[in-house]
């Protein structure tokens, strides 16, 4: 690519210069701005950039990953789907959209952004208006807040200012240090322009275990009483999510302003999995794998993953984290 990219600069350059030489100083201006607007068209054709082209909303592709790809979270499915269509579509947001994803590790949470990212950039994760910040590895020492504090604060605003629609992933906020995150609160709140940039196209997601218990609680609950998980909505989880989260003082959203101040949207809760649950995703696995799904193999997985509590054995311990591991045994 970068080789074509090259030869078609080249060759924009050497039909100017030849163009160059045969006409009047008048015409070579001319001939000079088409061959610069010749080269930008061929650039942005090659690059990603911030246009329509390389950025644009799949509301049906989507809800398609959603329905046949994350299995056991009706909950966050609906709450997604509705909230990326309705952002997506308004040229003209009141604010940034800002999600929180809670639930146990292996529930779904970093898989749902890769959806969310493949749905809306032409490169998916692999976008450079997709940024991807983890706790442990960008912000390690706690005697480094305030310089953490202005570096997040740049970076967003660098980001956003090169492009309006990018996205920034927060994982492991229940790492993150308590009031880190407070900085970028000026960015997702209601304001048309701060320093004359607009953050409201720009998309938030905050991933975190916390809140894990309480989610894994009701879910509990409504097995024990044999009540279909189906039926477990959000208004079950989200006060009791969001008041679970800004009250655990082990949890980047600790005392934020950012609940406080209800800038988080929604509360996404991602249940905990069951045996079936694992057994999809081992099909699932096999056929992104390009292998046939063999319902056999699915539930040999399945039985070979640990199960929670102990005496019920109901919820799969890691969810669906390690199956495409595990897949490597038995295929």
């Amino acid at each position: 690519m970068k080789a074509a990219h090259l030869y078609l600069s080249l060759l924009v350059f050497s039909s100017a210069s030849v163009l160059v030489n045969t006409f009047e100083p008048i015409t070579t201006t001319v001939v000079l701005g088409i061959g610069a607007a010749l080269g930008r068209t061929i650039y942005n054709y090659l690059h990603e950039s911030c246009d329509p082209k390389w950025i644009a909303f799949n509301a049906t592709g989507l809800e398609v990953d959603l329905e046949s790809k994350l299995f056991g979270q009706h909950i966050g499915s609906r709450i997604i789907l509705k909230a990326l269509t309705g952002f997506m579509s308004n040229d003209n947001p009141k604010k940034p959209l800002v999600l929180s994803l809670h639930g146990h590790t292996g529930t779904g949470k970093n898989f749902v952004s890769k959806l969310i990212a493949d749905n809306i950039y032409k490169e998916g994760m692999d976008s450079s208006f997709v940024h991807v910040f983890t706790s442990e590895l960008h912000f390690p020492h706690s005697s480094k807040l305030d310089t953490y504090k202005s570096q997040l604060q740049q970076w967003i605003k660098g980001n956003v200012t090169n492009c309006e629609r990018s996205m920034f992933i927060f994982d492991e906020m229940d790492k993150m240090q308590p009031g880190l995150i407070d900085s970028i609160k000026p960015y997702l709140d209601y304001y048309d322009k701060l320093d004359g940039i607009s953050y409201r196209k720009a998309i938030f997601i905050f991933l975190s275990n916390a809140g894990g218990e309480s989610i894994t609680q009701i879910a509990l609950d409504f097995w024990r009483a044999a009540r279909d998980r189906e039926e477990i909505e959000l208004k079950d989880l989200e006060t009791l999510l969001s008041l679970s989260v800004f009250n655990n003082k082990n949890s980047g959203l600790w005392h934020t302003s950012l609940i406080d101040k209800n800038l988080v949207d929604f509360f996404v809760p991602f249940l905990p999995l069951e045996y079936r649950h694992v057994v999809q995703c081992a099909m699932a696995a096999m056929k992104a794998k390009g292998l046939r799904p063999d319902k056999n193999v699915a539930d040999q997985v399945a039985r070979d993953v640990n199960y929670f509590p102990k005496s019920e054995r109901v919820f799969s311990v890691k969810g669906c984290k390690t199956i495409e591991n595990k897949l490597h045994y038995y295929t």
